[in-house]
């Protein structure tokens, strides 16, 4: 009978453990709540981010951050997808300095992937965690007016710069905050496909991180962060760099320490912190709930990009 009550008092000490953990986690995460209420954090999701079990962790975050007071919008890509419908298809896919060369063809299987697939997956997973969210093209109600992207490249003989016709590839020309407002005032979340809409109605193919900044100053967002499939900004050794400002983080472009894939997330990066935007975030995706890590905590768990 001792030996029964001994178990028992054990198992009540660890329970009582955890809930002190759970109070604590909850009393030191107090602050941070706070100072987000009623701000807008702009969260672009997307690419090798987007697997089953870490879309679910990143519903429930968004929900949270939502119930906390938060205002959450979310911008989603969808690259490797596109790529495989498209080989599914058998449309030929090329690249260009990274970007999609996007035909006629492919811009309708861009928008099916996107708009029919994608962004009601996130939906469905965000409404399912317990919040309210709508799903949102660039193209509805003129959220996200753009142009075609023009890009030259030098002939490497005659050392002349030629342009380079991607097709419906655009980048964000104007962002019209007012529709955001309004689901933002009825309590609902914003999902956004990178779909962009040109002056004579036609459908523009726009790099995600792209739309996430422009929405993120469009919006004076408190944070646009950046979910990636690396921990952050990295140093010429290979450790994270826990904070930019824009001057660093141009200097680290220009010696080539940033390099790659990173340089244009970086540079939506400055380009939201210069619009207005309090700071940008470059985190790693593929850790579970880091939302709740970088916003929650005191160190955060990416690269922090501030004006100064």
């Amino acid at each position: 009978m001792a030996f029964s009550d001994d178990l028992g008092q054990d198992k009540n000490l660890r329970s009582m453990a955890r809930w002190r953990t759970t109070a604590r986690v909850l009393v030191e995460a107090l602050p941070y709540i706070l100072k987000y209420d009623t701000k807008i954090i702009v969260v672009k999701f997307g690419g090798n981010a987007m697997s089953e079990e870490i879309a679910k962790d990143f519903a429930l975050d968004i929900v949270l951050m939502k119930q906390t007071g938060m205002e959450p919008i979310v911008v989603h890509g969808g690259g490797p997808q596109i790529g495989a419908m498209l080989k599914k298809l058998e449309i030929p896919s090329q690249f260009i300095d990274g970007l999609r060369v996007t035909d006629k063809a492919a811009m309708e299987v861009v928008e099916m992937v996107l708009t029919g697939s994608i962004n009601k997956q996130i939906v469905t997973g965000i409404n399912a965690a317990g919040g309210h969210a709508i799903g949102l093209s660039g193209t509805d109600a003129n959220l996200v007016v753009a142009h075609k992207l023009e890009r030259t490249k030098t002939d490497p003989v005659t050392l002349e710069s030629k342009p380079i016709d991607l097709g419906f590839v655009g980048e964000p020309e104007q962002i019209n905050p007012e529709v955001l407002r309004t689901f933002i005032k009825s309590d609902l979340i914003p999902v956004i496909a990178p779909v962009g809409v040109g002056r004579h109605g036609e459908s523009f193919n726009i790099n995600a991180d792209t739309v996430a900044g422009a929405v993120a100053g469009a919006m004076q967002a408190e944070r646009l962060i950046l979910l990636t499939d690396v921990e952050g900004v990295l140093d010429q050794e290979g450790k994270l760099i826990p904070r930019l400002t824009l001057s660093e983080a141009r200097t680290l472009i220009a010696d080539g320490t940033i390099k790659g894939g990173m340089i244009p997330k970086i540079e939506t990066a400055i380009e939201a912190v210069e619009s207005g935007v309090s700071a940008a975030v470059i985190l790693d995706g593929r850790i579970p709930h880091v939302l709740l890590l970088e916003l929650f905590t005191e160190h955060g768990a990416g690269t922090l990009i501030t004006a100064e």
